[in-house]
């Protein structure tokens, strides 16, 4: 009773503080019924307790995980160098300036004042060997009067090519430096896999240490796809950007080894580039320094992959000139005079069935199966003429001239 005799104001305080003082009781209540909630994490023993607080942001993974191209780069750097070439060509001759009566009249001076015109290129390479071999593309070095090897660190060393290969687009330059030259490690191109990482490291466009980074977009593209009819290469093809100048330096996986060799040769592939298996490089560059060149074998025939589909998409032209087997195999487009399969009996129209009683059902398999034979190897070739078979008895030759 007392209390409702108290002033409005004062029991109006005193209800405030009662309740304040009511909440301050049942948030300690609380506290001391779920402890657990207000002590700390226990530590992490284990790899399976997901600590969501201590993982990494995603901007920070991404920081983190670019590290290894510059590893990578700084393992092989080095050993990377830029191929500046000559050449000198001499403008053709007038017949009309061979003319006795126009030497008369001018003189015999003048035709020896015809111009000539230097011609200079720009490749990249890479030290595969400390006694100074440096390997790059044939195209690079290929009629050049004079090569420049230009290192990292800014020595300057004239090249002598031991060795062209142009069926594999391949070379060996050699330089004279001691023996203190730094050694591109290189890895295995058998072991790389669509999706890996691909470094490209060169001189495109003039630019010097250029660095381009990708992935493998594919393995095992044949040259015939690419659109160069007289190479006999299974490209690994990247999305890095190579450009000219970048031909003939180092594809690199993410460990900093070399895996193929950059090949710029398709100037309308956009963000598409294309490298030689540095296992293939390997052997050819063995062969380039010991004889210079390199032996292949070939038949002397111009092929194109048969499906039934394509054929039977021939025959229901009523333009077509021949009836084409509705088959699986390689169809002869043509035969090359003088040469091995024209010499077996090999026909235009003709298709190839087999090899060494091996079924063939593209053209890049033939090549690949002619390419791993020895020169002089008899091959046993089936082939399907019209409506019959024959078995043909075909010895290979060696190649002269790729193109």
């Amino acid at each position: 009773m007392r209390f409702l005799k108290l002033p409005r104001s004062i029991r109006q305080l005193s209800s405030y503080v009662l309740a304040i003082a009511l909440g301050v009781v049942l948030t300690v209540s609380t506290l001391q019924v779920l402890p657990s909630q207000a002590e700390p994490a226990p530590p992490v023993t284990g790899d399976t307790s997901p600590v969501i607080a201590q993982r990494q942001s995603p901007a920070t993974a991404a920081i983190a995980s670019t590290s290894f191209v510059t590893a990578a780069v700084n393992r092989v750097g080095s050993a990377v160098v830029r191929i500046d070439t000559e050449r000198t060509i001499t403008r053709r001759v007038d017949p009309f300036m061979e003319d006795p009566f126009f030497r008369r009249f001018f003189g015999d001076g003048f035709s020896q004042q015809i111009p000539s015109e230097q011609l200079r290129g720009l490749g990249s390479g890479f030290i595969i060997d400390k006694s100074g071999l440096v390997m790059t593309n044939a195209h690079v070095v290929d009629k050049a009067d004079k090569v420049t090897v230009r290192l990292k660190d800014g020595r300057t060393f004239e090249g002598k090519v031991k060795g062209i290969d142009e069926v594999t687009d391949l070379a060996v330059v050699k330089i004279n430096a001691g023996n203190d030259l730094p050694v591109a490690p290189l890895g295995s191109s058998s072991n790389v896999q669509v999706g890996d990482w691909a470094i490209a490291v060169g001189n495109p466009l003039g630019f010097d240490n250029t660095v381009t980074l990708g992935i493998i977009s594919t393995l095992k593209r044949s040259s015939a796809q690419v659109g160069i009819s007289d190479k006999r290469l299974d490209f690994i093809q990247t999305d890095a950007a190579i450009n000219p100048g970048n031909s003939g330096g180092p594809l690199l996986n993410g460990q900093g080894e070399v895996i193929g060799i950059n090949t710029a040769i398709r100037p309308d592939a956009m963000g598409i580039g294309f490298a030689i298996p540095i296992d293939k490089a390997k052997a050819i560059a063995a062969q380039l320094q010991r004889d210079g060149k390199v032996a292949h074998p070939y038949l002397g025939v111009q092929m194109l992959t048969l499906t039934p589909e394509l054929a039977k998409q021939n025959n229901t032209d009523p333009n077509s000139p021949i009836q084409i087997p509705e088959i699986s195999g390689v169809f002869v487009m043509r035969v090359v005079p003088n040469s091995p399969a024209a010499s077996a009996g090999i026909r235009r129209g003709d298709v190839i069935l087999q090899v060494d009683g091996k079924a063939i059902t593209s053209a890049e398999q033939l090549q690949n199966v002619v390419e791993d034979s020895r020169l002089g190897q008899v091959l046993q070739v089936k082939v399907q003429r019209g409506n019959q078979t024959q078995q043909l008895s075909i010895r290979t030759a060696e190649l002269q001239n790729a193109s």
